[in-house]
């Protein structure tokens, strides 16, 4: 039997970690790697056509999965390209491994062919960021790192030389058991007794929830319940808290609606469950103010805070309700829910026009139109800019379908690599790429990865052909666009030329089998929707500086799909309303 060499370790220790696939594109010093893989069955190698997707994909993987994902890149500019989409994963706490290769041992720091220094590089978007050196070395750190990206959330770096992976390992190395799934952390008894205390003294609370509160859906809903307050959200807890919520007030942000706002900044007490949401001039400063995050270093950085939590957000709540006084007054509660259903009765009253006849269509129809017609269990992957507004006011959750995106990072050309890593995941589940031709366009070239793997992903293109989130921030400033222009393709014939499915949708009217058709084929499909580059968005409350980076609405068009369904749901819950 012959004697297993680095790299073969390497994989062996990535499969017992849980990893299922490696994300790359090979080459020169990464080689010894990949016929690793080759030649085990536990790990397949995805070849993508650009390292940047890459990352996102292995990202994506991870965020559905939960468990580790990797990603590797050959030395010098092949890892370089690894570095946007890893900065992605590591603000999303998506646990995933990178492979940086590296180039020969000997030629380090002697200004070799294609040397950087991924030991620097990668630092900022890594919790582990090490180089393996000698084959002693490398069962322990990549060990380590595999610890770190699963114990901390985010991403570690391995770089390793080529020459290295292809040396004999070591016939003693050490090889400890792996931990593979993150504990739950729970507050300390004193932090449960002062939010105690707070929430009993508190004659309004408000509860405004993120991405923090995955998994505690039925737990935010009884504390909700026995201090009868309403429930907000944030763009990345959209997905796990409005679903069967009846104390839904909407969500908060530049891309907000509802109530929100309101029931954030007239309560005695905010309660943050789980968002380290960003924009603080949304945030209200003569509140008292509580956060609970899982992240100790998330805790006060947006806001000041009167008590903050260290802990679960669902097993804090486990701690908390028992112990907190219910009350019975509901009157702060009921306005909010009623100022909610009349905020989305307004708008919609006041802007949904007939789009059925609209050439250029408008975005928000096609994005409601989707929603509509998409799976109960799809994953949506969104492109940052517009496509972020369309998502949150348009999809509609369920506690199955998940919505990815580049929420805290805001990168561009997110949608597609996001929705390879999302659909490798499982190749019967619906995904579909809500992408801009700007982002679309940017890495347009792993379309042809989707055709390679027969990846049945559907990529439904908004093309307005521009930069459109980025005009507005110039119109937002006073200053005329410029540079924000594309000179598109038929983006469908480019499909079709690939080997993919590929309709061009004009006309309302057709969008609807359009999608129908796309989502039937068995393959990769693209829907090239030209849609109205002046239909634009507005938030719920409007400052200076609220609008710097963004952008007011031209168009300020509301749909019976998302805002309006948003208020089915409201009207529905102040039928719900006790009545004195």
């Amino acid at each position: 039997m012959a004697k297993q060499n680095v790299a073969e370790q390497f994989v062996d220790i990535l499969a017992r970690a849980g990893v299922k696939r490696m994300y790359g594109v090979v080459g020169d010093s990464l080689n010894p790697v990949v016929d690793a893989i080759r030649r085990n069955s536990a790990i397949d190698w995805i070849h993508v056509r650009h390292e940047e997707t890459a990352a996102f994909a292995a990202g994506a993987e991870a965020q559905i999965t939960g468990s580790l994902a990797a990603c590797a890149g050959s030395c010098g500019p092949g890892n370089l390209h690894l570095i946007n989409g890893l900065y992605d994963a590591h603000r999303s706490m998506a646990p995933v491994l990178a492979l940086a290769s590296h180039i020969p041992s000997s030629e380090i720091g002697l200004g070799y062919f294609q040397e950087t220094h991924p030991e620097l590089l990668f630092q900022e978007c890594s919790h582990y960021n090490e180089m393996i050196s000698n084959p002693e070395q490398m069962p322990r750190l990549l060990q380590t790192a595999i610890q770190h990206a699963i114990g901390r959330g985010g991403v570690s770096v391995v770089s390793m030389p080529g020459d290295v992976a292809s040396k004999p390992a070591p016939e003693k190395s050490i090889e400890h058991a792996l931990v593979t799934t993150r504990p739950t952390v729970r507050p300390g008894d004193d932090e449960i007794d002062k939010l105690c205390r707070m929430v009993d003294e508190a004659k309004r609370v408000t509860l405004f929830c993120g991405s923090g509160t995955a998994g505690a859906h039925a737990e935010v809903m009884e504390f909700a319940e026995k201090i009868k307050s309403p429930v907000g959200h944030a763009l990345r807890g959209k997905e796990w808290i409005q679903y069967d919520n009846p104390y839904d007030v909407g969500m908060s942000g530049l891309l907000g609606y509802g109530a929100a706002y309101e029931a954030t900044n007239e309560c005695d007490l905010l309660v943050l469950l789980g968002t380290d949401f960003p924009y603080n001039a949304f945030l209200p400063d003569n509140v008292k103010i509580v956060q609970v995050d899982v992240r100790p270093e998330h805790l006060g950085r947006r806001s000041k805070l009167d008590l903050a939590v260290w802990g679960d957000v669902r097993e804090t709540l486990r701690c908390l309700t028992p112990r907190v006084k219910p009350k019975s007054d509901r009157k702060f509660l009921d306005r909010m829910l009623k100022k909610h259903a009349n905020a989305l009765e307004g708008v919609v009253k006041a802007y949904t026009r007939k789009v059925e006849k609209h050439v250029p269509i408008h975005p928000e129809y096609v994005a409601s139109v989707l929603d509509e017609m998409a799976d109960d269990d799809a994953v949506f992957t969104v492109d940052t800019g517009m496509n972020n507004v369309w998502a949150a006011r348009y999809l509609t959750p369920n506690g199955k379908r998940r919505v990815i995106g580049s929420f805290s990072h805001g990168s561009m050309a997110n949608a597609l690599p996001q929705a390879i890593g999302a659909q490798f995941t499982d190749l019967n589940r619906q995904v579909v790429a809500m992408s801009g031709d700007g982002g679309f366009s940017m890495l347009m070239g792993d379309f042809l990865t989707l055709v390679q793997h027969d990846l049945p992903v559907k990529v439904v293109l908004f093309n307005n052909s521009s930069l459109g989130m980025v005009e507005l921030e110039m119109l937002v400033a006073g200053l005329p666009s410029y540079g924000t222009t594309n000179k598109n393709p038929d983006f469908a014939a480019i499909a079709r030329a690939a080997g993919a499915y590929g309709v061009r949708v004009e006309k309302p009217k057709q969008l609807q089998s359009a999608l129908k058709d796309a989502f039937k084929y068995k393959g990769p499909a693209l829907v090239d929707v030209v849609t109205d580059p002046n239909a634009l968005s507005i938030p719920p409350k409007i400052s200076a500086d609220m609008v710097t980076g963004f952008a007011l609405s031209a168009s300020k068009i509301v749909l019976d799909g998302g805002v309006g369904r948003m208020l089915q749901m409201a009207r529905s819950n102040l039928r719900n309303v006790p009545r004195p």
